[in-house]
């Protein structure tokens, strides 16, 4: 509201402390004011809105919309009233009456450059291109400015890219807005670089690549100011698609005598070298060999060029650039590709690499430039290039530990190089359990030495040696892994802990703190990890499933809803935020981020993350709030849930997860591989699949309902909206597909890397047999349906299945429970082992004894109309002898084992929470663990969180336990 302007209106001075107690939040307020203000002034336009934005944000927003509506409808003119209504039609979320409301302002006012301009903006909100087309066309009628006549040019090209049609973007929209843009070049009109810039994305979409290259090139292509070598970039661009290799070389070339240091040109260089001696191009006799120059197309030119670079790098004084030096290692394994001798030429990589090292091993980059040519490297070199690099890091042996310690941060980058490179040639996982162990102690000397360093550093930077614990955690993780004692991976959390009380703002500790809690089963302390992480915008799509994936597993139902909720905010704010990043891009002629900006938002509404949370949320809602039938369905319908419907866009659906946020020195063969992407998304998509038709079969449900009417009248939801009879019975047939697919996926045994992408609930969710039981109480709906729809005489079949189902749902669900048993956290001596799984397995009880519920109150709610009838037949004809269907008593019995279950389930976790507060792990003896009494201290910390986050799990899965087993009274019939 702040940012409303200066408006020159007598009223202004009325309406300034409604704006200023709107600007405060003070909404009440501001409601009162403009209450006052329009008894003595009705026909104040704008105080009425400024009370409808008050009542927006006081929750009236039925109220708010009727008083905005009075104002749309009088078409107001004045800047107060219409900017007013634009930003609350921006709090409703109705972008699309912004624009009527411009409409309504450009007929009475058609000469208004301020209105048609709005109007322009309101349709970009809205995404409507061919308006946009033509409002900016009106504008530039009205006010002949370059800006206006390429907003609609832009529009067009918008046009072209939202078609559906490919044919018509190449043959209408693109050649129309060529064509718009040409008269203006033809009439040396082009002013601006966003114009030039336009011009080029035109004849780029249309394939027309010589004539964007005469573009460039011309005197249009001196306007390309703005970014360092844009015309030489958008040349080089071209030159590769049109496979203009001798040009594409000496361009890199030339580039590269002017900048030997960036590394794309050296890639351009070399691509089209190579591209040139496979087409066995030879240079002209005479003349240039092309317009940018000669042209280098031999492998001993190439190598002449690459050393020559190096020679002047050598020779120089001042700050050596590592472009000229990756460039030789780059053409080494180039050539060694192809099998061509002339590598020698150019030195032994190991050699070469331990150069690089002693010039550029004290930088960070240095590990991550040298990990790319490791496999140069022969295996039986590994070990001899690890003592080489050692070599050149200047050590000092201390007396107290035996360990050789840098002395300085140089000199500790440098070890912490060789480390890295030592682990990602694999050469620690070839340690054997003893020979892992020293190597930890060596890292905790070096990491607990390096902190001397760093005692300078504020409370948001990192510590120098804080790769040295990350390491440590690693070795002991491998341990863990290999071994199967828990104790390594207690002491892993412990020392990241550490890590933590002395470089707070560290990511990579808190993100495999948050990975290895969930892995134990803890989530308690994951909320407040990730919370610290800090996750900002895209990154809540990224890495939000770190956090999502675990939330409703074990247990932590409420701070699961607030995950998804906090992801959620995301996604639904991505449209409005989008639509201003495109208005930005239209005021300030940034016309290339546009489609950028379209693209970014069709790919957070394909987010394989935004399904998930949405769907799970959903879920979640329902499992806590929804108790009985009838609460079931008014849930449904807040929801807007239409289990008709599927909203997931299965076909192009986008994976857009960091995979690899977590900082990993693996070698190849331990690393995330594309494959292991592919089984992450499919398995992903499995889960999805079963977690939607469970939504969607719940929905379908409630809105069954039971209604008293006639039993071949058409049945209605209380909306007046008939439900469909056939919804139940296709989606458990998808279901079943579903479910038969996910088992065949499981049956594969995939396991991918500890820091790569975690697997889903599939494989547990099928083991517990949560989905099976679950398919079985949706069948049993089914069956009650038809019974509903044929009536008691004609549906002997019918009962019979139904009573069967109600006898495989009790056995099912206490085959569940049985796998439920078992502690949590055992303590013996001074082990402590935990058992996740048992907690997960109990979560799927819980959702399924949800599920069950439901479908026992549908029961409930069909049998007890008809045993009443039944009953009433019985009286009219005096017939006592005649037998009452089994039907109903196998439901009686079948109510008092899920209650006598649920009752068993429920004390169950009282035991276990029992047990858990029992446990004192502050007494636990950790002597055999040769950990210092600090250390120790950091691995019970670790314990006693896990333990509270047990506890906290126990008590919300018996509360909802509870309140479940509280409406079974209402089942009986």
């Amino acid at each position: 509201m702040a940012a409303r302007g200066h408006v020159q209106d007598p009223n202004d001075r009325r309406l300034r402390p409604i704006y200023d107690y709107l600007d405060n939040g003070n909404n009440k307020m501001a409601i009162q004011q403009a209450d006052k203000l329009l008894k003595k002034h009705k026909d104040l336009h704008c105080a009425k809105v400024l009370k409808a934005i008050g009542l927006q944000r006081t929750g009236k927003q039925d109220e708010a919309f009727l008083l905005a509506q009075e104002v749309a409808t009088l078409e107001p003119t004045d800047d107060n009233s219409l900017q007013a209504l634009t930003i609350l039609y921006r709090e409703m979320h109705r972008p699309e009456l912004v624009t009527k409301l411009y409409e309504a302002a450009v007929r009475k006012v058609p000469s208004s450059e301020e209105y048609h301009s709005h109007l322009f903006m309101a349709y970009a909100r809205v995404g409507e291109y061919k308006k946009m087309q033509q409002a900016g066309m009106a504008l530039y009628k009205i006010v002949p400015k370059n800006p206006y006549y390429f907003w609609s040019v832009m529009s067009l090209v918008m046009q072209a890219i939202s078609a559906q049609d490919e044919k018509l973007s190449q043959t209408m929209f693109l050649p129309l807005a060529e064509r718009m843009v040409e008269k203006m070049v033809k009439e040396e009109k082009i002013e601006a670089e966003a114009e030039v810039q336009l011009y080029f994305m035109i004849l780029e979409r249309l394939g027309k690549y010589v004539e964007a290259l005469e573009v460039v090139r011309g005197p249009l292509g001196e306007k390309l100011t703005s970014e360092l070598q844009s015309r030489e970039n958008k040349c080089m661009v071209l030159y590769r698609r049109l496979e203009r290799w001798p040009e594409c070389n000496a361009l890199s070339r030339k580039l590269l005598l002017k900048n030997p240091d960036d590394w794309q040109f050296y890639m351009s260089y070399f691509d089209s070298l190579f591209h040139l001696i496979d087409l066995a191009w030879t240079p002209p006799a005479e003349g240039e060999h092309c317009v940018e120059g000669d042209v280098q197309s031999s492998v001993a030119q190439a190598i002449s060029f690459v050393e020559e670079r190096l020679a002047v790098e050598e020779g120089k004084e001042s700050r050596p650039l590592r472009g000229p030096y990756l460039a030789r290692l780059e053409l080494i394994r180039r050539l060694r590709g192809r099998g061509c001798p002339e590598e020698l030429q150019l030195g032994e990589p190991l050699e070469l690499m331990f150069q690089y090292f002693v010039k550029f091993g004290e930088k960070p980059c240095c590990i991550t430039d040298l990990k790319i040519f490791l496999d140069l490297l022969m295996p039986d070199q590994h070990v001899q290039f690890i003592n080489k690099l050692m070599e050149a890091v200047p050590l000092a042996v201390s007396e107290e530990d035996g360990v050789a310690l840098p002395g300085d941060t140089r000199a500790l980058q440098r070890h912490l190089c060789v480390a890295q490179l030592s682990r990602s040639l694999g050469l620690q996982h070839a340690l054997d359990p003893a020979g892992k162990l020293d190597l930890i102690r060596q890292l905790k000397v070096h990491y607990r030495h390096g902190l001397q360093f760093g005692k300078s550093c504020l409370k948001t930077e990192l510590q120098f040696s804080d790769m040295y614990c990350l390491m440590a955690a690693h070795v002991y993780i491998d341990l863990w892994r290999e071994t199967g004692d828990e104790g390594m991976l207690w002491q892993c959390l412990g020392l990241l802990e550490e890590g933590l009380t002395h470089s707070s703002s560290n990511a990579q500790f808190k993100l495999l703190l948050i990975l290895l809690f969930c892995r134990l089963g803890a989530f308690e302390p994951v909320v407040d990890l990730y919370s610290s992480l800090d996750a900002k915008h895209v990154q809540h799509d990224t890495i939000g499933y770190l956090l999502t994936r675990y939330a409703e597993s074990f247990g932590h139902f409420a701070a699961a809803s607030q995950s998804c909720n906090f992801s959620l905010r995301f996604f639904h704010s991505n449209q409005k935020d989008t639509s201003e990043y495109i208005i930005q891009a239209y005021k300030y002629g940034a016309f290339e981020k546009i489609p950028e900006f379209i693209a970014f938002r069709s790919r957070l509404n394909r987010s394989l993350h935004f399904a998930q949370v949405r769907t799970e949320r959903m879920l979640l809602d329902l499992l806590m709030e929804a108790d009985i039938s009838s609460s079931l369905e008014d849930n449904v319908k807040s929801m807007g849930l239409c289990p008709e419907e599927d909203d997931i866009p299965w076909a192009d659906m986008r994976d857009n997860r960091d995979l690899t946020v977590l900082t990993s020195w693996d070698p190849k063969d331990r690393q995330l591989s594309e494959e292991h992407r592919r089984q992450s998304l499919e398995e992903e998509s499995a889960w999805l699949k079963v977690r939607s038709l469970t939504l969607r079969l719940i929905g379908s449900l409630a809105l069954l309902g039971h209604s008293p009417a006639p039993r071949n009248s058409e049945k209605t939801a209380e909306n007046g909206v008939a439900v469909k009879p056939d919804t139940l019975r296709p989606l458990l047939a998808q279901l079943d597909t579903a479910l038969h697919n996910a088992a065949q996926f499981t049956e594969k045994g995939i396991q991918y890397p500890l820091l790569g992408p975690p697997s889903t609930r599939l494989v547990p969710a099928l083991a517990s047999g949560s989905c099976q039981c679950q398919a079985t109480a949706f069948q049993l709906a089914a069956h009650l349906q038809e019974l509903d729809a044929t009536g008691l005489e004609d549906a002997s079949e019918v009962q019979t299945q139904i009573e069967n189902s109600f006898k495989s749902l009790i056995a099912q669900l206490q085959e569940m429970f049985n796998k439920c048993k078992g502690d949590l956290l055992e303590v013996n001596d001074s082990q402590c082992k935990t058992q996740p799984s048992l907690l997960e397995n109990l979560v799927f009880f819980v959702e399924t004894v949800c599920v069950v519920l439901w479908v026992s109150s549908y029961c409930g709610n069909v049998l007890r109309p008809l045993k009443s009838s039944l009953q009433k037949k019985k009286k009219k004809k005096k017939e006592t002898n005649t037998a009452t269907p089994a039907v109903f008593s196998v439901y009686q019995e079948y109510m008092g084992s899920l209650q006598a279950l649920i009752t068993q389930v429920v004390d169950h976790i009282k035991g276990l929470e029992a047990s858990l507060i029992a446990l004192k792990l502050g007494g636990l003896s950790l002597e055999g663990r040769a950990l210092s009494e600090e250390e120790g201290t950091f691995v019970k910390s670790a314990m006693e969180k896990v333990q509270s986050s047990y506890l906290r799990s126990m008590q919300e899965l018996g509360e909802l336990l509870r309140k479940r087993a509280e409406t079974m009274r209402s089942l009986k019939i």
